[in-house]
């Protein structure tokens, strides 16, 4: 395995990481972090710079976002509505900012092993991805380093996967914060296109 990347290392990409009150927590989305940065894209490991570099989704064709920008931005935005939530409904609408700060961070980090590079160096699915898509990768991530189900739950009902069960408060702002940012891409890669 490569080099470990501590919890300082990932809030660089992260810095939301930092607000996560529970400091055990933190330290675990951290290590669910850092394994699937040093055994992603195909068991060679992902660089910063790498991550850096990966557009957003591949499915919204040649658009200037990337995946990181949009982790932060999806945790950002869920800060401001949780924000919003408190102040327009008080406590009548309990969200745990921990839980949801968590889920946001660790809600696509099954990309780094569903994706992997080509000869040429672009990212691609993966082998790994086209046998599992990232929400069932994320949560057997997040299973391994003891996140809680809470957390867990977020990861795996971000997606259309979730669209069958009973979602949580944090997993419906997440959801949306993640298809605000989805739906966005969508559109701009059909500007793009024409």
């Amino acid at each position: 395995m490569g080099k470990t990347f501590l919890t300082a290392d990932i809030a660089t990409l992260f810095p939301n990481l930092m607000d996560i009150r529970d400091a055990t927590l933190r330290d675990r989305v951290a290590a669910v972090w850092n394994e699937a940065l040093t055994t992603g894209c195909g068991g060679k490991g992902w660089t910063f710079d790498e991550i850096r570099a990966i557009p957003f989704t591949l499915l919204a064709g040649k658009i200037d976002l990337r995946f990181v920008e949009h982790l932060n931005s999806c945790c950002k935005q869920c800060i401001a509505i949780a924000r919003v939530l408190g102040e327009v409904f008080g406590s009548r609408v309990p969200v745990n900012l921990d839980v949801l700060i968590a889920g946001s961070l660790l809600a696509d980090v099954g990309k780094m092993l569903e994706f992997d590079k080509d000869a040429q160096g672009r990212v691609i699915k993966g082998r790994f991805g086209e046998m599992l898509r990232h929400p069932f990768s994320g949560v057997a991530l997040c299973y391994a380093h003891g996140l809680p189900a809470e957390v867990m739950h977020i990861v795996a009902t971000h997606s259309h996967e979730g669209d069958k069960v009973e979602r949580t408060i944090e997993s419906w702002i997440f959801h949306h914060a993640d298809f605000i940012d989805f739906d966005i891409a969508k559109v701009l890669g059909k500007r793009a296109a024409s």
